[in-house]
């Protein structure tokens, strides 16, 4: 039997973030999509687009302008030639994780030398949804649905307490780990604060890539607050509770992509890789608790690799919410909180869902690349309870 492939990130790329009806509300998913697939293209003018074998992404909708296989109407829009196929994939919040997985499983493997993966999401344009009628002429005023975020037409079979609102969920896990208040707006706090210095530094010069037809240079969430300030924001989900728009992460539109090769591909590029991808792991929890998913998650991709949290020169934890990261960073007590988002996270850079995943992936690649060598760590939890957690080398 063959041995497994090594599989290289060679380039990683994204879209400034957007927020909500911002500056990328009027651009189409799938242009977000063609937009960073053929920044990779530019950036290595060496490659020949028709030796990329596939490419995959992943989309958390699916129920407007990307709904006919986001993946492959990127490839066309981005000038590709047609032999390029495409596939996309849809883990929710994980989608873009997920797709660099596949890919980079299918490379590994060897059933392709060159790949892409990616991920993207338009939030603001996300649809509203009108389900049929179960019998004809019905007399009831129809119920209609926004794809935006979140739970809708749910199976009636479902429990309930596995259906609650992501936001709810997130006061549950606060209630689990005992997070209060004031620790998650702190750690907002410090995310905003993180992400603004890693602009100011030029730390995402190397990453971030136009979307033509915005005027959008830099992520569009990050704002400048305080703790008095995020003090005064009264709790979403419960009168008494704890989660806020200050401590959640926004709605938002954005796309990233990686390139992923293996050694007849470095060669062909001539080109320097990022990282190399090592273990993934993927697993579930009870619904509610879908934050504290990446726990089990991390644990059996460092155990496939080998790693420890110790040993971890930079992890990209996704923060969908304040308590479910800090959920989550209790139960790792051997992981230095100093490589944790160094450049901010999702509470402040945005959490456009499909693009996530691909997003703080290529994250970990370029900061192991400016380090030289190390291991890193991206994970995300997943609504609907999962956890995806994929570890990097250099």
């Amino acid at each position: 039997m063959n041995r497994l492939r090594d599989v290289y990130v060679l380039d990683a790329v994204r879209t400034p973030i957007g927020r909500y009806g911002g500056a990328l509300a009027r651009v189409r998913p799938d242009d977000l999509a063609a937009t960073v697939l053929r920044a990779l293209l530019d950036r290595t003018p060496a490659l020949d687009p028709a030796r990329i074998d596939d490419v995959w992404f992943g989309n958390a909708n699916g129920a407007g302008e990307e709904n006919r296989d986001v993946a492959r109407m990127a490839v066309l829009l981005a000038g590709l030639p047609v032999t390029v196929p495409g596939v996309t994939v849809n883990r929710l919040c994980g989608s873009g994780m997920e797709a660099v997985v596949q890919a980079a499983r299918a490379v590994a493997v060897g059933d392709a030398s060159v790949a892409v993966a990616g991920g993207v999401e338009s939030m603001s344009r996300a649809p509203w949804v009108l389900p049929k009628p179960e019998r004809a002429f019905p007399a009831a005023h129809p119920q209609m649905y926004s794809t935006t975020l979140g739970w809708r037409m749910t199976n009636p079979r479902m429990p309930e307490e596995w259906t609650v609102a992501l936001g709810e969920g997130a006061e549950l896990v606060a209630d689990r780990y005992g997070i209060g208040r004031e620790a998650q707006d702190a750690f907002a706090l410090t995310s905003h604060q993180k992400a603004a210095a890693a602009w100011h530094l030029g730390e995402y010069t190397d990453e971030v890539v136009p979307v033509e037809g915005a005027d959008l240079a830099r992520d569009e969430c990050i704002r400048a607050s305080t703790p008095e300030a995020l003090a005064e924001l009264r709790p979403v989900f419960r009168p008494d509770g704890t989660v806020t728009a200050g401590n959640s992460s926004p709605l938002n539109d954005g796309a990233a992509a990686l390139l992923l090769v293996d050694e007849d591909g470095l060669r062909a590029t001539g080109r320097e890789p990022l990282a190399r991808i090592g273990a993934a792991a993927v697993t579930g929890i009870e619904p509610k608790y879908f934050g504290a998913g990446p726990v089990e998650a991390v644990a059996r991709a460092l155990k496939k690799s080998g790693r420890d949290l110790a040993g971890l020169g930079v992890v990209e934890l996704n923060e969908a919410f304040a308590a479910q990261a800090l959920a989550c960073l209790s139960q790792w007590p051997d992981l230095d909180p100093a490589v944790v988002n160094p450049r901010g996270g999702a509470l402040a850079l945005g959490h456009p869902l499909g693009a996530s995943g691909a997003r703080i992936t290529g994250a970990v690649a370029h900061q192991l690349a400016a380090a030289g060598s190390g291991t890193g760590l991206a994970t995300l939890c997943i609504g609907v309870g999962q956890g995806l957690a994929l570890v990097l080398e250099r």
